[in-house]
């Protein structure tokens, strides 16, 4: 007999804005237990010291996390001058301190060189793993290593507010991998001043923005009201950039069942206008029902993950 799973087979994204010092597994497990899920998962960390955008699959849409972890993301932090850290935020410990304070012509003229394709060394506080162990752990240990540099992404960095001479609020639009505090690191370097990120919010992750974000005091609300449902967005959200491809229910049913579609020659010629990037796939629709995602080749349509929604 097959083991019956715990839960309810709830599916969607929850965009979740999650509060100050609220750890994302923690998130995940508090989400999880207000909808009474069967299964739950995040698209990219968050730091407990961050607030923001922190998309939480539940169901049917844990098989779509892949394609928001490698999504574009957007940050606004503050930068505080004065004192360096050892973790780059305001929580590590004092490692330097300056009175240079750099005006906004002085920050704005460093930029550019952060904007591109760039190599980036992940700051030693950070979840990559050093010989089987995570960065972090070694560094509070007090071990001494070295992070080799990666390539990353910053579309754009750019200043959004002065408040005081003392802090400085910036934005970043950047692909995966990018830490905000190596930015800071590095920007405070080249300005010849000492700083740490004092606020840290993400505003953005792919099609997630903070005009569909819940709190989750506004989700417990929703669940006092039994209107939970409210606040789930489709499966589908996380591939807005993937074409879609209007599917029969016959043709629905093969899909279902891990069997391909041949498609006819109108809709070859609909896809290759769409597929960019020598992508081949495609999600599967029956009217607003995420069939499945399946590749387009020698005209059929191939399904490589199936979700079972109603």
């Amino acid at each position: 007999m097959a083991r019956r799973k715990k839960g309810l087979p709830v599916s969607g994204w929850v965009n979740l804005d999650k509060p100050y010092d609220f750890g994302s597994t923690q998130a995940v497990g508090k989400v999880r237990w207000l909808y009474t899920a069967q299964k739950a998962g995040h698209a990219g960390t968050l730091d407990p010291l961050a607030t923001g955008i922190l998309p939480i699959a539940l169901g049917e849409a844990t098989k779509t996390v892949s394609f928001l972890v490698d999504a574009d993301k957007t940050y606004r932090f503050t930068l505080e001058w004065g004192r360096t850290t050892a973790t780059f935020d305001r929580e590590g410990a004092t490692t330097a301190e300056s009175d240079v304070r750099p005006t906004r012509d002085e920050v704005q003229a460093q930029l550019s060189q952060f904007i591109g394709e760039v190599t980036q060394i992940p700051p030693n506080y950070s979840a990559i793993k050093v010989d089987g162990e995570r960065a972090y752990d070694l560094a509070r240990a007090g071990e001494d290593f070295e992070l080799a540099g990666r390539q990353v992404t910053i579309h754009d960095l750019r200043i959004v507010d002065v408040p005081d001479a003392d802090h400085i609020t910036l934005e970043m639009d950047c692909g995966k991998g990018t830490y905000v505090r190596a930015v800071a690191r590095d920007l405070a370097v080249a300005l010849g001043a000492c700083a740490h990120v004092s606020a840290l919010r993400r505003t953005r992750v792919g099609p997630f923005g903070e005009e569909t974000a819940i709190t989750l005091e506004m989700l417990e609300n929703l669940g006092h009201k039994a209107a939970l449902p409210e606040a789930l967005l489709p499966v589908s959200t996380a591939l807005d950039d993937i074409p879609a491809l209007a599917v029969t229910a016959e043709d629905a049913f093969r899909l279902a069942q891990g069997r391909s579609i041949v498609l006819l020659p109108r809709q070859v010629e609909a896809l290759r206008d769409q597929l960019t990037g020598g992508s081949r796939t495609v999600c599967a629709m029956d009217g607003e029902r995420l069939v499945a995602l399946a590749e387009m080749r020698a005209g059929s349509l191939n399904p490589v993950r199936v979700f079972q929604l109603t």
